[in-house]
């Protein structure tokens, strides 16, 4: 029996409890070790039973002084009633369907028990407490017990037992994946001592120093495994640009760039002079000016006679796009075709053609970009707008229409730096910290319910002065939450109730994307005042005479999509507005939100969300396919995350690594954790 056995090797796991414990991804021996309490009871500290508190749990030491009586209320349902008592009191007991406490507590016989007091002063009593003899070892009282998330028909002792049957079977085999000067430079226990006190502590010492060390190991397997993946994409060779001159491009723009701006635009022009492909993430807030950092990548690919696409998530972003690269690509003779699902048959036909024969250097599309028959000359440039609406695979089959292409990916989403190292680890980054001159502060107000009049009112304001008005609602149809503004009623509230004389919208992501596109169409050409839509309108739609978004239920949201969404408006002329609605009173809700009004800073924000809400929301959109944590938490291990990646870009820099006795082991633990990116050793 090895680690990667298959859990029906262990004694009492048959076929069909193998299928529960599937469902909590448990399928090996290894897998049920790996399988980490979600939290830990203290059950180690006794108290007399005078000092129980109401809705504490705690353990105490009792003899029972009243035998046990079992009776049948009814068919199926049985309670077992006794007392027990010490020196200090005495407290009644009661056991719902649990007949056998009755053989096992014995009359005269003292009993460790662990439960929680209910009732008042006129009638404490305690149901269903663990117990055990005081002779032998502590299995469910006298002990920090870890306590598991589970599955239907697994309980947590279940799985507790079957967690020891696998640490009895294979932890004294259990791998040591980290070199022992790593261990010692940062005091990390052993992988045996780390495992076996994860799930059996001896104190709280042991526990915190097991943590410590699984953290510590997740982090430097994942930051080794990003590493390796760059290792490999520094092999792969292509045939260096020309170092180009910049100034007739920079000279073409009607504004100056942010130094933000430049400073990513050159490490670009660096990258393209290095020899092999670039693979680098862009990250800008709303409004940085990612779209003239892309330009210029297109611009130095295309004087060194090559093509570029830029593939954008919707027809109207990749049109609003290609409107401004077009006429900036004037002014060098360069062509800047378009391509969507909009685009005429006749159309279509000839960017085909001059793609396939090279006379088109630059293109702008939509997945149109990705059909077979669209075949490129000289492809070595693919920018990929608002990179988390594409996975891993299209971004793939766009760049295997070049022969090793560049890959810069563009993200509006503000993700703290570190996280950033993280979830895009395997490519180089770039960050737009700075906002363009002149770029509006929006102003924002969070407001509760008495506020609607007025709101509506502001509203109605905007709407006779010739602007328009985003409504965001959090659900689509009444019946998905109950308490929640849904778009669907709301819009049908607001045009025929509240705003019978003005032009209302609905956008949702439940409507085909032709019908998507023409009421998005509809709003930016000015027929619809008011646009009632949930989050499909987070990102890339830029309509400059919008000046007011009202987000209901903002409360519902995250801090970073709220900042994507107040993203909407402020791109035109005029002054601007975003007003949350919310009736949550609780502190930490309100104080996220109360963040949002103060500030426009969109990494502000995303350093705040994270440590409220944790990185959820920022992975919850990454499809790189790479491994989830187990240990660790991303908003509260960041310290141990830098030590950890440092080790492992040192290991790795030492070409000793690889004759160290660890390093088969952390390779064969990458690979499995990378399944998905292959021959990453290579």
């Amino acid at each position: 029996m090895d680690l990667y056995s298959p859990v029906t090797a262990l004694q009492g796991i048959g076929p069909a409890r193998a299928k529960q414990l599937e469902k909590l991804d448990i399928r090996s021996i290894y897998d049920l070790i790996a399988y980490f309490p979600r939290t830990y009871e203290d059950r180690t500290k006794m108290v007399a039973l005078r000092d129980l508190e109401v809705d504490v749990p705690a353990c105490f030491e009792a003899m029972v002084i009243r035998a046990p009586k079992t009776a049948h209320i009814r068919k199926g349902l049985s309670i077992t009633k006794l007392t027990v008592a010490d020196n200090t009191a005495k407290l009644d007991l009661v056991y719902f369907n649990q007949p056998y406490a009755a053989d096992q507590l014995k009359y005269g016989e003292t009993y460790i028990f662990y439960g929680m007091l209910t009732g008042d002063y006129a009638h404490f009593q305690m149901q269903n407490p663990a117990f055990e003899s005081p002779d032998r070892p502590g299995i469910r009282t006298r002990r920090i017990m870890p306590v598991y998330s589970l599955t239907a028909g697994i309980t947590n002792a279940l799985l507790s037992k079957c967690i020891r049957q696998a640490l009895d079977a294979c932890l004294a085999h259990m791998p040591e994946l980290l070199p022992q000067g790593v261990r010692e430079r940062y005091d990390l226990c052993s992988a045996q001592d780390a495992y076996a006190n994860i799930h059996e502590p001896k104190d709280f010492t042991a526990l915190d120093r097991a943590r410590k060390r699984l953290i510590f190991e997740e982090f430097f397997l994942f930051s080794a495994g990003l590493q390796l993946m760059r290792n490999r994409r520094t092999k792969v060779c292509t045939e260096p640009y020309k170092r180009c001159e910049l100034a007739p491009f920079y000279d073409a723009l009607p504004f100056t760039l942010t130094g933000a701006q430049q400073r990513a635009i050159g490490q670009i022009a660096e990258d393209f002079l290095k020899g092999t492909p670039m693979n680098r993430l862009l990250q800008g807030d709303v409004g940085s000016g990612k779209t003239m950092v892309a330009a210029a990548a297109a611009y130095l690919c295309v004087q060194n006679g090559r093509q570029a696409a830029l593939m954008a998530p919707t027809e109207i972003l990749a049109e609003q796009h290609h409107k401004s690269l077009a006429s900036l690509f004037e002014a060098f003779q360069i062509p800047c075709g378009l391509l969507t699902g909009s685009t005429t048959a006749a159309e279509k036909r000839r960017i085909k053609e001059q793609l396939a024969d090279g006379s088109l250097p630059f293109v702008v599309g939509t997945h149109a970009l990705l059909t077979e028959d669209v075949q490129f000359a000289r492809l070595d440039l693919v920018i990929a707008d608002e990179q988390h609406r594409f996975g891993v695979a299209q971004r793939a089959t766009l760049s295997q229409k070049g022969s090793k292409p560049h890959l810069l990916v563009m993200s509006a989403t503000p993700i703290p730096r570190t996280l950033a190292l993280m979830v895009y680890g395997d490519l180089d980054v770039s960050v737009l910290d700075e906002l363009p001159p002149g770029r509006q502060v929006i102003d924002t107000f969070l407001v509760g319910e008495s506020m609607r009049p007025r709101i509506n009112a502001f509203i109605r304001k905007h709407a006779a002065a010739g602007n328009q008005i985003y409504v965001v609602c959090p659900a689509v149809e009444e019946s998905e939450l109950d308490s929640l503004k849904s778009a669907e009623v709301w819009a049908q509230s607001l045009q025929q109730i509240v705003f019978p004389d003005l032009r209302v919208g609905l956008l949702h992501g439940k409507l085909k994307p032709a019908e998507k596109e023409r009421i998005m169409g509809q709003f930016s050409q000015h027929e619809l005042d008011i646009l009632v839509a949930t989050t499909v309108i987070e990102v890339g739609v830029d309509v400059p005479n919008a000046t007011l978004i009202v987000i209901e239920n903002a409360d519902r949201f995250g801090l970073s999509q709220l900042h994507q969404l107040r993203g909407r408006v402020g791109r035109g002329k005029d002054k601007s507005y975003c007003v949350l609605f919310s009736g949550n009173k609780n502190e930490q809700t309100q104080a996220r939100l109360k963040a949002l009004c103060k500030t426009n800073d969109g990494f502000k924000i995303a350093e705040e969300d994270l440590a409220l809400r944790g990185p959820g929301d920022f992975f919850g959109s990454r499809q790189h396919g790479l491994p989830q944590f187990k240990a660790a938490n991303l908003s509260l291990d960041m310290a141990l995350l830098s030590q950890a990646k440092e080790a492992a870009e040192q290991a790795l820099s030492d070409p000793a690594y690889a004759d160290d006795p660890t390093f088969p082991a952390m390779q064969a633990r990458i690979g499995n954790l990378f399944r998905d990116e292959s021959n990453i050793f290579n």
